[in-house]
């Protein structure tokens, strides 16, 4: 299409050289104009047009090759075109400044967020992108994907962009951690040994060299004598967050999750969306299909346990406090009840979070967090690690 363009400007006399229709290609190429033929049309006579003079020509020759372009819907060009699904995942997405940013006002509220958008699910008839009040992409309205809203129910988007949404209506895949990840470092597995309660029990496969001489010299005789290994008999529930947000420090959950599975012989884990729910699962591929309700959880496991949560704590302040605030699915109950049973089951619990300490203040969620279980958040440092486990071992 834009060669036909080239030619036909040469065609009309139009001085154009190829560099200049270069540059033009290059300024498509960069996304510089989508989705709006007036602002194609302005870049075209920026990039190739240097005397006014040819501006009645150009708009003329604009108008025969372009023709019609302005009344064709994205839906129509997406039907007619055999465009790969994977190519439509994100057609456009919403880039705001920071000044922008805070001219868009939240709804205000959960209730009245989801009461708007049944309304609007209602009455909207066909695909909307770069508005303000339907449900589309790229635009500011409070629903959708690819857009702007500081409070909105994100719809169909691929991964966090903003951390902003009230609630996000998608199904997420995560993947399980990885137990066996070479530690960059060993400082992770030095740190959870300050939480140790050494024990011996089990068979008798380990020499006891003293134990060995000592009935040797007694004897007369090479008298071998074997005890139980020494274990850490510490027992420990890790609970770790697999939410969209924690994507920036998988490596770093990796590393913890592996030093914890070597160091604690006694450790149960599950994962969990966000916030503590009704429902947990060890397996994220199996998640909806294999999920284990949490107050089977709380009853299994004893008041002796040493309880871990492992996340960044950032979330809509509606998921911890309301009814129906979570992610992919209708909560009974808020995540609030849930996180303060766990901890009447479990006295010894911390959080550790991998988002700087300096930071925390900032989110509303992350303060809710550190108000429920007490300030017993830490920072997924060396330093931090280090004064979780020496509270558990209190």
């Amino acid at each position: 299409m834009f060669l036909r363009f080239f030619e036909a400007l040469r065609a009309a006399k139009i001085p154009v050289s190829l560099r200049e229709f270069l540059l033009f290609l290059e300024a498509v190429k960069t996304g510089m104009v989508i989705y709006d033929v007036e602002a194609f049309y302005f870049l075209a006579r920026t990039t190739m047009i240097k005397d006014e003079r040819n501006l009645d020509k150009f708009d003329l020759v604009f108008s025969d090759v372009f023709k019609g372009m302005e009344n064709l819907d994205v839906g129509d060009i997406l039907n007619a075109v055999d465009v790969p699904e994977d190519w439509l995942t994100k057609l456009a997405e919403k880039h705001l400044s920071e000044e922008e940013m805070s001219k868009i006002e939240s709804l205000g509220g959960f209730e009245k967020l989801m009461e708007t958008l049944k309304e609007r699910l209602k009455e909207q008839e066909k695909r909307h992108q770069g508005g303000n009040k339907w449900i589309g992409t790229a635009g500011t309205s409070p629903f959708g994907a690819y857009g702007y809203n500081p409070e909105g129910v994100r719809i169909g988007q691929d991964k966090s962009r903003h951390q902003k949404a009230t609630k996000v209506w998608d199904k997420r895949n995560f993947k399980n951690l990885d137990d066996d990840v070479e530690l960059g470092t060993r400082n992770i597995k030095v740190a959870l040994k300050r939480l140790r309660k050494w024990a011996r029990s089990g068979a008798d496969d380990e020499l006891d060299l003293n134990g060995t001489i000592r009935q040797t010299a007694e004897n007369g005789y090479l008298d071998v004598v074997t005890r139980p290994e020494r274990r850490n008999a510490v027992k420990v529930l890790l609970f770790l967050d697999v939410g969209g947000s924690m994507d920036p420090y998988i490596k770093m959950i990796e590393e913890l999750f592996s030093a914890a599975k070597t160091e604690f012989k006694h450790l149960e884990y599950f994962y969990f969306h966000n916030c503590l729910y009704e429902g947990i699962w060890k397996d994220n591929k199996r998640r909806w299909t294999e999920q284990t309700p949490t107050l089977d959880v709380l009853r299994t496991y004893g008041s002796d346990y040493k309880c871990i949560f492992v996340g960044d704590a950032a979330m809509s302040p509606y998921e911890i406090a309301y009814k129906g605030g979570a992610n992919e699915h209708w909560n009974e109950e808020p995540g609030r009840v849930w996180l303060e049973r766990a901890q009447e089951q479990w006295p010894g619990s911390v959080w550790i979070n991998p988002v700087k300490e300096q930071y925390w203040q900032y989110t509303h969620s992350t303060v809710l967090m550190q108000e429920i279980f007490q300030q017993r958040m830490y920072g997924m440092t060396i330093k931090g690690i280090e004064a979780a486990m020496k509270e558990l071992g209190r």
